[in-house]
């Protein structure tokens, strides 16, 4: 059987922690192997500035079967996100394009599973409080890339100058590799909307 084989482009290097979440997607849909990277266009040359040339690149230097595009939506509706990666994206030979507009930022989509951010920050059997918001609160938050470390810091147990030396940025990375099951996120209106599309470029190819 083929392998399913994805790119995954995005903003920013922090927000590669995306692929065990799509590739957890994708194994809902289909039965095939996967196979995805991170588009890394610090190689591309010449180095790609709008997002038009980002895409261009990601597929002239990643090759695969699906091109899965992050952008945060930040202030602006999820609905202008995904029209300017269609409008980036218009005209050119790519494969199929799934948008993966996140609300506000990706960590919120991180900011559920208690047991995998305890072990993520290397202290699994903790028991002091960690503030995590309720599901229904993800997509009103204001900064989850804040409370994600913030909440990291507290499930390390760690204090004083243990805490300076936590490196939380690992930990994030981390915690997206240990959450095995992404579908509570369901319940949000933007990761129904990305699986929805992510299953619709499954059954086409």
């Amino acid at each position: 059987m083929e392998v399913l084989t994805y790119t995954l482009l995005t903003e920013g290097s922090s927000d590669q922690r995306l692929i065990p979440l799509i590739t957890w997607c994708l194994n809902q849909h289909t039965d095939r192997a996967i196979s995805g990277r991170w588009a890394d266009l610090w190689i591309a040359n010449p180095r790609p500035g709008s997002l038009r040339e980002r895409v261009q690149a990601a597929c002239d230097y990643y090759p695969s079967m699906l091109l899965f595009v992050n952008r945060d939506s930040d202030t602006a509706p999820r609905a202008q996100r995904v029209q300017e990666i269609r409008d980036a994206a218009h005209d050119l030979t790519v494969p199929p394009i799934v948008e993966v507009v996140t609300v506000r930022m990706q960590e919120a989509w991180f900011l559920f599973d208690e047991p995998a951010i305890r072990a993520a920050a290397e202290n699994p059997h903790g028991t002091q409080p960690l503030g995590i918001p309720a599901l229904g609160q993800l997509e009103a938050l204001p900064d989850p890339k804040t409370l994600l470390v913030e909440i990291l810091k507290r499930a390390s147990g760690l204090q004083g100058r243990h805490l300076e030396r936590f490196k939380h940025r690992r930990a994030a990375h981390r915690l997206a590799e240990l959450i095995d099951d992404f579908s509570p996120l369901r319940t949000l209106s933007a990761f129904r909307a990305y699986e929805a599309a992510a299953q619709a470029s499954v059954a086409a190819i």
